[in-house]
């Protein structure tokens, strides 16, 4: 079996659906519910007996131990991480303590129990670390994409935090022969994306007739990519991958934020239209950017292609589209995750930005 951290947020529990759906392994699931993990996302395995789910924190190495010795998982899938930027911004301290202290705390129990290992299972063992473009940086329109040896300069606390982490796992490859696997993804988008980021956010104030606050000119560049393609190609790597190595994921979708958010206001005029027959366009708020927003990131996936074979299936015009339909098939999903809490972080964030 497998044990997979964070499997109840955005990426992890689409990896988790998508895990029981292609294979008959078993898997651990452990999250520690924070406001962005939802159990409701695993709904559809409610009696699975494939996945066991367990609430707990990578950052309790004595509750890591335990879980490696009770389950001896063949490999350890790492996506538990704070990953908002605008988040970050507000109050770094969580990212120092889950990104990199829990990352550590995690590599250590980890190192303990792949050292009980015979030798056979340590051949056989993973560890695969799932991160982001943006410890790369910052692109100027000309330059090219991301590549595997692009060095690391991050612009925020989040990306800083999620280097660290990075860093501490090639280290213990190379000081401790961890059989290492890193990822590299860019911006991902698809069901169950808490609506604090840029897709689901449009959506769901697009339906609740909102503002739809656009930062600076909107000329932001990000490569999307669907999140069960970001699913398919770790668990290609997972297969195929060369301990030690790192692969960047990408979807090979550059745009810019104000096209992505027009892209999703049309799809609502054709899919959901306003009664009064006038366009979603009509809400775009341009409002004063975050601090040191990075101006575009790209990826390129050539060797995942060349060196793995894989590619994403998925275009964005047939991603999003699933992606909007999503939304406006799950109200009740959305309703649910709109607490007092987030409700309390959005007026946080966007209500003293000026227009």
């Amino acid at each position: 079996m497998i044990l997979v951290t964070g499997g109840a947020g955005f990426i992890g529990s689409n990896f988790v659906l998508d895990w029981c759906k292609h294979s008959k392994e078993p898997l651990i699931n452990l999250d520690k519910l924070t406001y962005a993990g939802n159990v409701n996302n695993l709904q559809s395995l409610q009696g699975n007996l494939q996945h066991t789910f367990v609430q707990g924190d990578i950052a309790d190495q004595g509750v890591m131990a335990d879980l490696l010795t009770k389950y001896q998982p063949r490999a350890v899938v790492h996506f538990a991480a704070e990953s908002h930027v605008d988040r970050s911004i507000h109050g770094p301290e969580d990212f120092i303590q889950t990104n990199i202290v829990g990352t550590f705390r995690l590599l250590e129990a980890t190192r303990a129990y792949f050292k009980t290992l015979d030798a056979k299972a340590q051949t056989a063992f993973r560890y695969l670390h799932v991160s982001t473009d943006e410890v790369y940086g910052s692109l100027k329109p000309a330059d090219p994409a991301f590549t595997e040896k692009n060095i690391y300069e991050p612009n925020s606390p989040y990306s800083a935090s999620k280097a660290a982490s990075d860093h501490l796992v090639r280290a213990y490859h190379h000081t401790y022969g961890l059989p290492v696997l890193t990822t590299n993804c860019s911006n991902n988008y698809g069901p169950y994306h808490f609506p604090e980021k840029l897709i689901p956010l449009m959506i769901v104030n697009a339906l609740a007739g909102k503002p739809l606050p656009v930062y600076g000119d909107g000329m932001q560049i990000r490569d999307w990519l669907y999140v069960t393609d970001h699913c398919s190609a770790i668990r290609r790597v997972l297969e195929a991958g060369t301990p030690g190595e790192t692969y960047n994921v990408g979807g090979w979708n550059e745009k810019p934020n104000i096209e992505i958010v027009k892209t999703i206001c049309a799809l609502l005029d054709e899919l959901r239209p306003k009664t009064d027959g006038t366009s979603y366009t009509g809400q775009i708020s341009y409002v004063t950017d975050r601090p040191g927003h990075d101006r575009r990131y790209a990826i390129d996936a050539t060797k995942i292609y060349q060196q793995l074979g894989w590619k994403p299936a998925e275009t964005f015009d047939s991603g999003i589209r699933k992606t909007v339909q999503w939304y406006l098939d799950h109200a009740d999903w959305v309703a649910q995750v709109q607490s007092g809490a987030y409700r309390e972080w959005v007026d946080a964030n966007y209500a003293k930005r000026a227009a």
